[in-house]
């Protein structure tokens, strides 16, 4: 078990308004940002803070590099972090390997997020969600047929995500809430809002909107590169993205 020398973002202040930016990225405990598109150790921390307690039972069904896993470990929060794609078990495995106070249990499992057969029905405390936006950033091969970043088409893909809305719902207990962090994408140059379509999706399934969170994007590779296309093709580029918050009433 590694010792790391901090524990802690040396700075930090719980987010009060709908407009989150985090310039720089946390480094703290075994926090990297190798892992293409995962999301910032910051976002994850604000959402455990303020929608779990300590000991709750926790659901990460798209673990990817082990952000929500690092961030439970320093809370205290029991989860069950789960995905399709092998090599996110193995990455958040590694990331894990730290020591600290705590010691809560936290499972990991190779799983599809749109059935979740070891959760009985109002289980869980507090869902966390970061999918893939459909096939911008593609985490397999084809070969894993249940990874939702094989589908290119938008209206495909939230169609799936609502499977993964609805089992959301099932698991999630009453008056307790699900996060999800979703973006738009453009195609053929024409603004695709993909995060309301997917939004749409959790609101059929029976969940109530409690926030919109405009989270702004930083250092995005090959923004120098896009900067100039936007202006020769006359798009502007997407730099923000949408944190929901669903209750379960």
């Amino acid at each position: 078990m590694r010792k790391v020398k901090l524990l802690e973002p040396k700075e930090f202040e719980q987010e009060c308004t709908t407009v989150w930016s985090f310039r720089r990225r946390g480094n703290w405990a075994t926090h990297k940002s190798k892992y293409r598109g995962n999301w910032a150790p910051e976002v994850v921390r604000n959402l455990l803070i303020r929608y779990s307690q300590e000991n709750d039972y926790v659901l990460d069904p798209m673990i990817g590099g082990g952000t929500t896993a690092i961030e439970c470990k320093l809370l205290n929060r029991n989860l069950l972090a789960l995905d399709v794609n092998p090599d996110a078990i193995s990455i958040t495995q590694d990331a894990l390997d730290f020591e600290t106070e705590y010691n809560p249990t936290i499972k990991l499992e190779l799983n599809d997020s749109r059935k979740l057969p070891m959760l009985k029905d109002e289980s869980i405390d507090f869902v966390l969600n970061h999918p893939p936006y459909a096939d911008i950033i593609k985490y397999s091969d084809k070969k894993i047929d249940a990874d939702l970043s094989n589908i290119h088409d938008i209206d495909e893909f939230c169609d799936e995500m609502e499977k993964v809305a609805k089992e959301f719902y099932r698991v999630l207990k009453p008056n307790k809430y699900c996060a999800i962090l979703i973006g738009d994408t453009r195609r053929n140059k024409m603004y695709q809002p993909m995060a309301f379509k997917v939004m749409q999706k959790f609101l059929d399934v029976g969940f109530e909107l409690k926030e919109d969170i405009i989270k702004q994007q930083h250092n995005c590779k090959a923004t120098g590169f896009w900067v100039n296309k936007s202006k020769d093709y006359n798009f502007l580029l997407i730099m923000h993205e949408h944190l929901f918050i669903f209750e379960k009433k």
